[in-house]
């Protein structure tokens, strides 16, 4: 690599493809976990602190219970979940936004087609004149060092907001979809779920792109819609590993996977178009063939034919020192998800990738 600023895995010394924000080698990160979280730790705090962000999910055993998503937060009196958007007042749980009467968003029509995860196996594609209501929330229930849309941070749970109805109501005789991506809706589901309502007795597709770490029941309720609709659900599969997950996101992936499964297993009930899809950003130097070749190996377990797209990085938010995804990178990835089990693979953003590495 010529040109590409490097970092130092602090512990064997590797300085290809390594953040120095991380100082972490993925090798280390999967196979040494306890040597290089505390430093990541740190600089996933440091991430938060700049927008006034919880730290870490909270775990205050006499605090209220939020079950809405993986995290499970335990908010202590006065304080906020990790999400930001729920507190604690007089031992209540209170939603600051994310509920039917309260949702922190940008909307726009996006017109079809669009550059949408699913684009290429989806009916939305072939609709040309027609729009889909692109809903980005303002909040997270991960916390990606990688983020590509990290600007949803600068929205806060004081902004004004709209209602599932008010979002709803965006919608006009010529739109075909909606899509809620972030940020990420499994932080302000019951808003999505509300609106969602609305739109589909209107005839909107509802579709998904999420990081799948939502509480099951709220999963299975977003899957009705889109099975009722003919819209999917888009599940953004991070990492395979559970070290290197939480390394990049702050998180585990057990939910993610977990939730992934219920809705693999009703496929059945609507194969065309697909209503799961499946994708993974390659981050250089982390999200590597063998990271994308135990996802597919997962995800083909549930059902070979799920649609994976594999999506190409661009130097953001406290990676910045890492390059795009370079076109060998991205080809060894998709090599390796067709040679685990999976029919429909595809690379997407190839307008990104480089040939850096």
């Amino acid at each position: 690599m010529t040109g590409i600023p490097r970092g130092e895995c602090q512990i064997c010394g590797k300085s290809s493809l390594v953040s120095g924000n991380l100082a972490a080698c993925v090798d280390c990160i999967r196979r040494q976990p306890e040597q290089v979280m505390l430093h990541i730790r740190q600089v996933q705090v440091a991430s938060r602190r700049e927008f006034d962000l919880p730290t870490e999910p909270p775990r205050d055993s006499e605090g209220v219970l939020c079950p809405l998503c993986v995290n499970e937060c335990g908010i202590a009196e006065g304080h906020r979940g990790f999400c930001g958007l729920r507190t604690n007042r007089s031992g209540k749980l209170v939603h600051l936004a994310g509920t039917p009467a309260k949702g922190i968003l940008h909307w726009y029509h996006d017109p079809l087609p669009t550059n949408c995860v699913g684009a290429w196996v989806c009916a939305g594609s072939e609709k040309h004149g027609c729009n889909n209501l692109a809903v980005f929330y303002g909040a997270c229930t991960f916390n990606c060092l990688f983020c590509q849309n990290w600007h949803y941070r600068q929205m806060s749970p004081k902004d004004q907001g709209m209602t599932a109805q008010e979002l709803a109501d965006k919608a006009n005789l010529r739109t075909f979809c909606v899509c809620y991506f972030g940020g990420d809706p499994a932080a302000q589901m019951l808003h999505a779920l509300s609106t969602s309502k609305i739109l589909a007795k209107r005839g909107v597709r509802v579709c998904w792109e999420t990081n799948g770490s939502m509480q099951p029941r709220l999963l299975e309720r977003a899957v009705d819609l889109s099975l009722e609709t003919g819209g999917c659900i888009k599940f953004d599969l991070k990492a395979y590993d559970d070290n290197l997950h939480r390394a990049l996101t702050g998180v585990t992936n057990k939910r993610t996977l977990e939730n992934l499964a219920r809705a693999a297993a009703r496929i059945p009930l609507r194969r065309e178009p697909p209503l799961v899809i499946a994708s993974t950003l390659l981050v250089p130097g982390y999200v590597d063939a063998q990271e994308v070749g135990q996802l597919a190996e997962f995800i083909a377990s549930l059902d070979p034919n799920i649609p994976y797209s594999l999506l190409g990085f661009h130097p953001h938010f406290f990676v910045p020192d890492l390059p795009r995804t370079s076109v060998r990178h991205a080809e060894e990835c998709e090599r390796a998800a067709r040679e685990r089990g999976l029919v429909n693979v595809h690379i997407g953003n190839r307008h990104l990738l480089s040939r850096d590495y």
